[in-house]
């Protein structure tokens, strides 16, 4: 299978979520275009069997280039199996309002881009302290300490559950219906 990867980062985290995607995908047999979301003008999108559109939630969003390209492709995207690996912080815990902000985050995602992904995992993200300004880091380390977090000032914090994010990607990508080849002019 040939599947596109578009992805939208803030701080990184999604980066090497999608990368390990990527990587997985490649790993199991599957060739995999990996692109950032603002890299897709003039995207032949139907070229490809599958799509994974990832990005991570910041004061209650997705990246503008993310969207952006999921509301100009969802009609392309609705003819194919796709997968959102929504990215969060919110994703690494239990609390019930935390899941129902993450629903109605991605219920807003849909409805302002028309798309509305075949499959969704929620995957927990990052404290990237090493990537953050001085009041970022504040606010961050006052989020942290809401929940009951214990951060450590100026080191990352890495929540996102790699083998349960593998077994994720494996089971979408068994899902995938086999690729089917055109006919060829000879075979006519």
């Amino acid at each position: 299978m040939y599947l596109l990867i578009a992805y939208a980062t803030t701080d990184g985290q999604t980066r090497k979520i999608a990368r390990f995607a990527a990587d997985r995908l490649v790993a199991t047999g599957h060739s995999v275009e990996l692109l950032e979301a603002s890299d897709t003008d003039d995207l032949d999108l139907p070229r490809f069997d599958g799509a994974i559109l990832a990005g991570s939630l910041h004061a209650g969003g997705y990246q503008k280039s993310l969207a952006q390209f999921a509301k100009g492709a969802a009609d392309k995207l609705a003819l194919m199996p796709t997968l959102f690996l929504a990215v969060s912080l919110s994703a690494a815990g239990t609390d019930p309002d935390d899941w129902a902000g993450l629903r109605r985050c991605l219920a807003e995602f849909e409805s302002d881009t028309g798309w509305t992904p075949g499959r969704v995992e929620h995957v927990a993200g990052a404290f990237k302290f090493s990537e953050y300004d001085f009041f970022r880091a504040w606010a961050m380390r006052r989020i942290a300490d809401m929940k009951g977090e214990a951060v450590e000032p100026g080191k990352d914090k890495e929540y996102t559950d790699w083998a349960a994010l593998g077994r994720a990607l494996d089971d979408w990508a068994a899902g995938l219906p086999p690729r089917v080849k055109a006919a060829s002019a000879s075979a006519l």
